[in-house]
């Protein structure tokens, strides 16, 4: 690798910054200029039926004290709600209530609407083949895979 080329781990940390950030900011335009990008990272770990705040620290990569308080803010906010976990009455669940689920199904659409521009740019077969690549190697990188 010659000295002033970015490894690819900093190549691609780049490109999820850019699309972040400019997801981030729709969402701000869209009315929810409430959320951080700290609870956006955070809501976006929550699972179809909830999630555990204890597997939503350890995904997020925060310690469980850094996801309560950020949990307990989306909470204030309308985004999550806490309930029973059906499969232990003594465990509680994070799950998006109505107001986040709107908020990821738009974000979700402007990652998706990023995701068509960097394919204009780099052609169709190249954005496959990058989305190809890195789903095999989310395989080895990914312990949630």
């Amino acid at each position: 690798m010659a000295g002033d080329e970015m490894n690819v781990g900093l190549l691609m940390f780049i490109a999820h910054r850019s699309m972040e950030q400019r997801t981030f900011d729709a969402l701000v335009e869209a009315g929810h200029g409430d959320i951080t990008i700290a609870q956006g990272r955070l809501a976006a770990q929550i699972g179809p039926d909830g999630t555990r705040l204890t597997e939503l620290a350890e995904r997020a990569q925060v310690t469980k004290q850094t996801a309560g308080f950020l949990v307990d803010q989306l909470e204030r906010a309308g985004y999550v709600e806490r309930v029973p976990d059906p499969t232990d009455g003594r465990a509680r669940l994070v799950r998006l209530s109505e107001r986040g689920r709107r908020m990821a199904e738009f974000g979700n659409e402007v990652s998706a609407s990023i995701e068509r521009e960097w394919a204009a740019h780099l052609g169709e077969r190249r954005m496959g083949q990058l989305r190809e690549a890195l789903a095999r190697l989310r395989e080895i990188t990914d312990p949630y895979a």
